[in-house]
């Protein structure tokens, strides 16, 4: 399935996934953790604000709330920021960091066809995934939904297999990467396809019942994915630690006012600022839409 035009009620082909901010109780933990055990950069850091990431990137910012707590069980919120890196060796360099400096942060692994992947646990219990991507050529598409599957994948295996000499002394450390999809909790499948796909405008890859659904721009496997597994049932949260803001990086300012308006019309708050639209999905998780020449 290769990437086509937009229709005009669907998000610009080439939007990608931006930085996810995240509210940190523990600044300089948390900066510690992204940057050297996930092996991020440290890009910016001004007061109670740091921004990692790589190659220039921003892919996580922390942002220091230390008055608020941690999420009640079974809230709305995220579920991990999946980080992409671009060949399997990197990967697998930064699977290594994970494995040596903070074993106990490790949650699963998995062959997804479309995707290796390996998950995490920061400090504060948001959820991280470090994967690589198949070529586009390999995935299998049947019926507009993208073929995928929990297969079982060794971590140890994987690291025999990518791990070179060069990678594991670090050489890899500053290989592009990037935030390739966010995967949410919410409190219900229907609400989210119906904000998500209907009023946002992304295209629906795939679905497990009224457990999960995945949606992308331009063809991809997921740029965000909505599930229920710890959050059914939730209703919009409440201030906490955790997510804070969910980027979305449109191609230009028409595709940017294209999804001003298509919110709108659905009845959904998009408030504009002359830099970047910002808006609420039905459980007040926050995004925010940029675009080259705004601002």
């Amino acid at each position: 399935m290769n990437a086509q035009p937009a229709a005009p009620d669907r998000l610009a082909a080439d939007t990608a996934m931006g930085a996810v901010t995240l509210l940190v109780g523990d600044l300089d933990g948390m900066t510690s953790f992204y940057r050297d055990v996930v092996t991020l950069e440290v890009l910016a850091a001004e007061g109670d604000r740091v921004v990692l990431g790589r190659a220039g990137r921003g892919i996580v910012v922390l942002q220091h709330h230390p008055a608020l707590r941690h999420a009640t069980a079974g809230s709305a919120g995220l579920f991990h920021t999946a980080i992409l890196f671009e060949t399997q060796e990197a990967l697998a360099a930064a699977l290594h960091s994970v494995a040596t400096r903070a074993p106990h942060a490790f949650t699963g692994s998995a062959d997804h066809l479309v995707s290796q992947a390996f998950y995490f646990t920061d400090p504060e219990g948001n959820g991280i995934e470090l994967y690589w991507d198949r070529a586009r050529s390999e995935w299998s598409w049947v019926h507009g939904q993208v073929e995928m599957a929990t297969l079982f994948l060794d971590p140890n295996s994987y690291l025999g297999e990518h791990l070179s000499e060069r990678a594991a002394g670090g050489a890899t450390a500053r290989d592009a990467a990037s935030v390739g999809h966010v995967h949410l909790s919410v409190g219900d499948v229907a609400t989210a396809r119906a904000f998500y796909v209907d009023a946002l405008g992304f295209d629906e890859t795939a679905a497990l019942g009224n457990q999960a659904v995945f949606v992308s721009a331009g063809g991809y496997h997921h740029h965000m994915a909505m599930n229920t597994w710890n959050s059914r049932g939730a209703g919009p949260r409440m201030p906490a630690l955790g997510l804070g803001r969910v980027d979305l990086e449109l191609p230009d300012a028409d595709s940017l006012g294209e999804l001003a308006e298509r919110l709108r019309h659905h009845g959904f708050e998009a408030r504009d600022d002359g830099r970047a639209v910002a808006f609420d999905d039905p459980w007040r998780n926050l995004l925010h839409a940029t675009a080259p020449g705004r601002g």
